[in-house]
């Protein structure tokens, strides 16, 4: 199979680290379970200031790399690589934080699986000397089977993929959610995504 598995929230565990970013920087707090808006400047209620200011914390490098694993990850994605599917792991992170990107995917035992970067919320310029940056249109063009994500945001893009089956982790900012169609399955751990993955061979 060919497989799409975003970054934050399906591999690591982003938002439950900016929640501690906003406790220290705005004295905010807010319990992960009641981040009801992938949209952090929503959730916790900020000014564009502010926002910028979260999410330039959140991709320091040194945060970046204190991200925790999300419970089995490694462990099914580096099944999946030794029986010879063909993962990629397609990020909306900034360009410019691939390197932290790349190593935290290494020191978690996933060097072999290659990372792009990919302007899926608008917030960047295409960096045409890189080869891990990809246009949207470049992520069009390529084809998938199974596609794991978690943010509503990017729904619209891995509807692209013609009869791609698609895992939606659940997190608590897509709960209240209706799926575009049936190809569309609410996944609540890597065990489940697994099971999933496992009915499409």
């Amino acid at each position: 199979m060919r497989i799409y598995i975003d970054f934050d929230d399906v591999i690591c565990e982003t938002a439950k680290f900016f929640t501690k970013i906003a406790k220290e920087l705005f004295d905010i707090e807010l319990p992960y379970e009641e981040v009801q808006f992938f949209n952090l400047q929503k959730s916790f209620k900020l000014n564009d200031e502010q926002y910028d200011e979260l999410m330039k914390a959140g991709h320091y490098p040194e945060n970046l790399l204190a991200y925790e694993e999300t419970e089995g990850a490694s462990l099914v994605i580096n099944k999946w690589v030794s029986e010879g599917h063909d993962v990629s792991i397609i990020t909306g992170r900034p360009f410019d934080s691939y390197e932290p990107s790349r190593k935290w995917l290494d020191e978690h035992g996933l060097n072999g699986v290659p990372l792009f970067c990919v302007d899926k919320y608008g917030r960047e310029n295409f960096n045409q000397g890189c080869t891990y940056s990809m246009t949207l249109k470049e992520l069009y063009d390529m084809t998938f089977d199974l596609a794991i994500e978690d943010s509503p945001a990017a729904f619209e893009h891995v509807m692209h993929f013609e009869n791609c089956k698609v895992a939606v982790f659940d997190r608590p900012w897509n709960q209240e959610v209706e799926f575009p169609d049936e190809r569309f399955v609410r996944c609540r751990s890597w065990n489940e995504i697994e099971e999933f993955a496992g009915g499409l061979l």
